[in-house]
């Protein structure tokens, strides 16, 4: 058929489109596999979730423990924990909002409110002869671009929609109509047949417009003995511009939805890396806890170890009469309140791993949960502390800190976004332009008299009539509309412009907080320093009058002075080590204040979005422990 010919012409040129191209990583929202035509009406592939933990974590289980580092602790992290894997997504939501930003307004479609049924064209036929003379309503072709009922509500200017729209219908109708004057229509009863083609492609415009190219064809058969032309075929094309010269117009105006959603592609990446950041520091103090509560039960064993072989001494002196008998009870109970210091020492010990050990998984792993972490690296205190000026660690923090960022990228779009209610205060001026061509031709019929030649043929005789501009018309309007008083627009240009101050000012006063957060820090991590330098000096101290109280090793209250500076011995140690984990919390808080968490660990943003993890973990190999 002659219409589902030009239906396919102008579905191919519809489809013709510019593709984006999906994210260059192996996390993202894929294009179908298909030819071009077909690719944008298939759907995207969408990432699954994983909720298997990685490869990783199984090659670094030897014999029941998990032999852990800090890198492969936070390569772990990336790769399994679950609160990342929720936020990965951020990304690929943001490059999807994009992909929608560039297709433009609200709605999709072309809303059209052309009437198909009931209708035919002025000057064909009965009906359409009596439309031509002003004796009744028009019918289909006599207007184009109708708006329909669609009722859009929002803020600001709507970018219209810039993803080019085919739309074609086609209707058959067989209508019978009494007639009660049969003068012109010499008949009772007007039987009609009609066949209508409607093909709309319309394209907006980013200036605040659109354009539009209508192809209208419909062929009627009648039983009327009075027609000139029965059957007849009644082409038409239309050609419409239309522009918004106040009110909707510009380039700059329109695109900030599309300029937003770029930004915010790169917003979304800066919010995982701030995520990221939180996550590594989250990590590295699990790590040191685990670490350092290691390191308490062994020294809290060593202490009972030490605690136990002075019980024992103190039998045998009591046994051979150096002592007196009551001093047992008091060993024994250092002896018991050394055994309860392991206990809750295992018990903190056990909690602080089973912490780490669901942040470095997906979901619980009967493997994981059998398995012993067994840190390989310890905390390390440097001998010196090089640190910058505080105004130069700030001007360090305002350029890595992923907040920051995400701060600078809201204040863009908060700006761009203040032409959508700037603009709406301007009076509305709308100019369109129309010009379409009609034509008729069809077969004569000898009742109705003689046929002007001009008019005999077949649709390729009207179309022809329609290229060769027989009949052309142009249709030029301009609209001007102004409210008075424009208090809506007036109110929401006021609260945009309030809100933008706003955020002005807490970026001002985030910034100053940064400030307050590196100096905090900075005097956190000097005291740390020096509470463990205090701590080794006091540790070092109870060492040297422990072992010259043992050097004495003779009466009653020489034992009460070992058992008390054993006592503060074991208390400096515990000192020792706290103070040292101290330090480590304090370094980890002062990299995430600085936003050098990641750089410092080598951690690379690219690797997390994609939740792998190049570098290759391998354990330490342990002799009997079987290979996995």
């Amino acid at each position: 058929m002659k219409g589902r010919t030009r239906f396919t012409a102008l579905s191919a040129c519809a489809c013709l489109l510019p593709l984006s191209q999906a994210q260059d990583q192996p996390y993202s929202v894929a294009k179908p596999s298909l030819m071009i035509p077909l690719r944008s009406y298939a759907p995207p592939t969408v990432p699954p979730i994983r909720l298997t933990n990685s490869s990783r974590l199984y090659t670094l289980i030897r014999a029941g423990n998990l032999y852990l580092s800090v890198q492969d602790a936070l390569a772990l992290a990336i790769e399994n924990n679950l609160n990342l894997e929720i936020d990965r997504y951020g990304t690929l939501l943001a490059q999807s909002a994009l992909e929608r930003a560039k297709a433009g307004g609200p709605l999709r479609g072309v809303p059209s409110g052309t009437a198909q049924v009931s209708s035919v064209d002025a000057g064909v036929g009965v009906n359409g002869s009596t439309a031509s003379a002003g004796l009744s309503s028009g019918g289909g072709g006599g207007s184009i671009g109708g708006s329909g009922n669609a009722t859009i509500q929002q803020v600001g200017v709507i970018t219209p929609n810039l993803d080019p729209n085919l739309q074609s219908t086609v209707t058959f109708s067989h209508l019978t109509q009494p007639q009660a004057n049969t003068i012109l229509s010499q008949t009772n009863a007007l039987v009609d047949s009609v066949r209508t083609y409607n093909t709309v492609l319309q394209q907006g415009l980013l200036t605040g417009g659109y354009v539009q190219y209508r192809d209208y064809e419909q062929h009627l058969l009648e039983n009327s003995p009075s027609d000139v032309l029965n059957p007849v075929s009644a082409p038409r094309m239309d050609f419409i511009i239309r522009q918004n010269f106040l009110q909707s117009f510009g380039v700059k105006l329109n695109d900030r939805g599309i300029r937003i959603a770029q930004i915010n592609t790169v917003a979304a990446r800066e919010t995982f890396r701030a995520q990221l950041l939180n996550l590594v520091g989250s990590v590295l103090n699990l790590y040191w806890d685990v670490v350092s509560a290691g390191d308490e039960l062994k020294l809290r064993q060593r202490i009972l170890e030490i605690t136990g072989k002075f019980r024992d001494d103190t039998k045998y002196e009591i046994s051979i009469g150096a002592i007196a008998g009551f001093q047992l009870a008091s060993a024994e109970a250092e002896l018991a309140r050394r055994r309860q210091d392991v206990v809750i020492a295992q018990s903190t010990l056990r909690d602080r791993t089973n912490l780490l050990k669901e942040a470095l998984s997906h979901t619980a792993d009967p493997a994981l949960e059998a398995a012993e972490i067994i840190p390989l690296d310890h905390i390390e205190v440097p001998d010196t502390e090089e640190l910058p000026p505080v105004r130069q660690l700030l001007t360090a923090a305002m350029a890595k800190r992923p907040d920051v960022a995400v701060s600078r990228f809201k204040d863009q779009t908060d700006e761009i976004n203040l032409a959508g209610t700037t603009n709406p205060l301007l009076p509305t001026l709308q100019g369109t332009f129309q010009t379409y061509n009609r034509g008729v031709a069809g077969t004569p019929q000898a009742s109705g008299g003689g046929a002007n030649p001009y008019f005999v043929g077949g649709y390729g005789n009207a179309l022809g009539q329609v290229f060769r501009r027989n009949f052309p018309n142009n249709i030029a309007t301009l609209s001007f509309s102004i409210p008075f008083e424009n208090r809506q627009a007036q109110g929401d240009y006021g609260i945009d412009q309030l809100q933008y101050r706003q955020s002005q000012l807490q970026s001002q006063r985030d910034q100053n907080q940064i400030l307050v957060d590196i100096s905090s820090q900075v005097s956190a991590l000097r005291q740390a320093r020096a509470r463990y330098a205090t701590a080794q000096d006091t540790r070092a101290l109870q060492e040297q009058l422990l072992a010259a109280e043992r050097r004495r090793s003779y009466g009653t209250s020489t034992f009460t002075y070992i058992m008390a500076d054993q006592r503060n011995l074991a208390a400096a140690q515990i000192s020792e080590l706290n103070a040292m984990t101290a330090y480590a919390h304090a370094r980890v808080a002062l990299d995430q204040v600085l936003g050098e968490t990641l750089d410092r660990n080598n951690i690379s943003l690219d690797e997390a979005l994609s939740g792998r993890v190049g570098r290759e973990s391998k354990p330490p190999e342990i002799a009997g422990a079987p290979k996995n």
